[in-house]
């Protein structure tokens, strides 16, 4: 019995750095030109989020290779900042934007970027391992609406419920 419930365990674990079926990870992904500070403009709701606003993700390089991620929210409820940190690292080539990131020990989801301003590196829309995680990003606190709304529209067309997502407060 201990051996299937370990068995489970590793095929979820293994399947949560997966993507979505017919989504695509970006080619040409640079890195160094992706660290540093994302503001979220918009996401689809999860508990570990629920209730934040002015959330933020920023990223560096860590010592082993990796990337550390630090996602900072304000709770207006309780008045107070959340802070979490964790840990990413590619899934597969470097230059493909697909990476695996945990913020829980040995326990890691998909991070995969499905669209970048590959110029200037100004906007990414970003999934997880199936369509209930998506979140829309800008280097900057507002997003232009002809950018937001043509990353809706993606989002949409890869099965994404949209209609759930929800704006995030930034100042």
């Amino acid at each position: 019995m201990t051996k299937h419930c370990v068995l489970a365990i590793l095929l979820c674990a293994s399947g949560c750095v997966g993507i979505p079926e017919n989504v695509q990870p970006i080619g040409g992904f640079e890195l160094n030109r992706y660290l540093g500070s994302w503001y979220e403009i918009a996401r689809l709701d999860h508990s570990f989020e629920r209730g934040l606003e002015q959330v933020t993700a920023t990223y560096s390089m860590r010592d082993d290779g990796g990337v550390r991620v630090i996602n900072r929210g304000f709770n207006a409820g309780k008045n107070e900042w959340k802070e979490s940190e964790g840990k990413a690292f590619f899934i597969g080539s470097p230059d493909v934007g697909r990476l695996k990131v945990s913020f829980f020990g040995p326990f890691y989801g998909g991070y995969n970027i499905i669209a970048l301003d590959k110029e200037r590196y100004s906007w990414a829309m970003v999934c997880g391992p199936d369509v209930s995680y998506l979140w829309i990003l800008s280097r900057t606190p507002r997003m232009d609406t002809g950018v937001y709304d043509m990353l809706v529209a993606k989002a949409r067309s890869l099965g994404f419920e949209t209609e759930q997502l929800i704006r995030v407060k930034q100042r």
